[in-house]
């Protein structure tokens, strides 16, 4: 089921989100897939719960788009829950980076090029793995999102003066997009 996708400006997107238990969750596996649906269905590489309205550390991550670069991405779809990045490395890199939750906004973010990261798989079996290129990158810009960060906060100070307009028209629902979202200065979501 393709879920709404929340867009700048609501207050979901800003919060850290919580840790999550096996217990409070037996139907985590409908909700990643009802979140890989989404992303696809608004061709994304990456989704959070927060953008969905979820308060939990959790997103998930489909790279093998990205193949053709970097042939071990090939079959790169991966769930992250209660996801913890133990350490960035490696040079910084900038790449023109968007995100689903402030659609038509693309700017350059520089991020490490490597990451160590703890995280449970949607059948709760701990991992502790590394990450390079844009496997790396795609992740870390999903954990801002349960860290309640977003990638326009990365940008200058003037940068983001400069986008502004766009932003609050964005929380407005002033913005053509091909899939369901919720806006937070609007009433009622398309």
């Amino acid at each position: 089921m393709k879920l709404p996708i929340v867009a700048y400006g609501d207050p979901v997107l800003r919060r850290k989100a919580t840790s999550i238990e096996p217990a409070e969750y037996p139907h985590i596996k409908q909700l990643c897939d009802d979140m890989f649906e989404t992303m696809y269905g608004a061709r994304g590489v990456g989704l959070a719960a927060p953008q969905v309205g979820l308060s939990m550390r959790l997103f998930v991550v489909d790279v093998s788009v990205f193949d053709d670069d970097e042939p071990e991405l090939k079959g790169f779809k991966k769930v992250f829950i209660n996801a913890c990045i133990l350490e960035e490395t490696g040079e910084e890199w900038s790449f023109n980076e968007g995100c689903l939750s402030i659609p038509d906004i693309r700017e350059d973010v520089s991020r490490k090029s490597t990451i160590k990261i703890s995280y449970y798989d949607e059948n709760w079996h701990h991992h502790e793995e590394t990450f390079g290129g844009m496997a790396a990158r795609v992740i870390q810009h999903e954990y801002d999102h349960i860290e309640g960060k977003l990638f326009t906060d990365r940008l200058s100070p003037l940068r983001k003066r400069l986008l502004e307009k766009r932003l609050t028209d964005i929380s407005r629902g002033i913005v053509d997009v091909e899939y369901k979202m919720k806006f937070p200065a609007v009433k009622k979501g398309r």
